[in-house]
């Protein structure tokens, strides 16, 4: 039986067996709310797991009292990923995945439903690393800085909707050893209650570029280190 994916295309996954993920040691990255892992079954993709320690449950009993009312979707970062794909999808289309990864739908693992995402590799196969990591072995090169101006024009000429924009959350995807893309991986989204950038888009080019400047000074720091 085929059903709507995260993203609107049809899929199986109703009649799909578990993946084997192993543990959460053989995570290859990971953050507050989840854990990545490379899809078993296609290397291009990874599936992205919530932290065992950090289920909906107990994000919203730690969460301020207001918060405890909000039903228990809105704690799971996989169902609001999605959420903000749709919205994505629907304000700005195809570009965006010049910026950010493509998403797939809800797989069933050994370690529960997790996200497939699209995987940043570079071009010899590697997983691309983090501008965090990229900053503290080269600093902000040459190379570096031409693919973070390219990656910004963008970023704010389609008003990309995001938190802020962290180094460990954005990955430098190189070829032939030399930066060539910056993909935010994570932190989507608007901050905001009301999410007046998808309705308008200066406001949403505004915010963009607000979030730009924030990065602007991580990275200085970063490479003055």
């Amino acid at each position: 039986m085929h059903r709507q994916s995260a993203t609107g295309s049809t899929d199986t996954t109703r009649a799909e067996t578990e993946r084997q993920l192993g543990d959460v040691g053989n995570a290859f990255a990971g953050g507050d709310s989840r854990l990545c892992f490379v899809d078993p079954r296609d290397p291009a993709w990874c599936i992205k797991i919530l932290r065992p320690d950090r289920t909906p449950a107990s994000k919203r009993r730690q969460s301020p009292w207001l918060k405890r009312f909000k039903p228990l979707r809105f704690f799971d970062d996989n169902l609001q990923e999605i959420r903000v794909y749709r919205r994505l999808e629907r304000r700005v289309g195809p570009a965006a995945y010049q910026l950010v990864p493509r998403i797939d739908r809800l797989v069933p693992t050994n370690l529960g439903p997790g996200l497939r995402s699209e995987l940043v590799r570079d071009d010899d196969g590697k997983i691309s690393g983090t501008l965090q990591a990229y900053l503290a072995r080269k600093g902000a090169d040459v190379r570096l800085r031409a693919a973070l101006t390219t990656f910004s024009h963008q970023w704010r000429a389609l008003g990309m909707p995001s938190r802020r924009l962290l180094l460990h959350n954005i990955v430098v995807q190189q070829r032939a050893g030399k930066p060539h893309r910056i993909v935010v991986v994570d932190s989507l989204g608007w901050a905001e209650l009301l999410p007046l950038g998808d309705w308008f888009a200066p406001w949403a080019r505004h915010r963009a570029g607000r979030k730009l400047r924030y990065l602007a000074e991580l990275i200085a720091a970063g490479a003055g280190k």
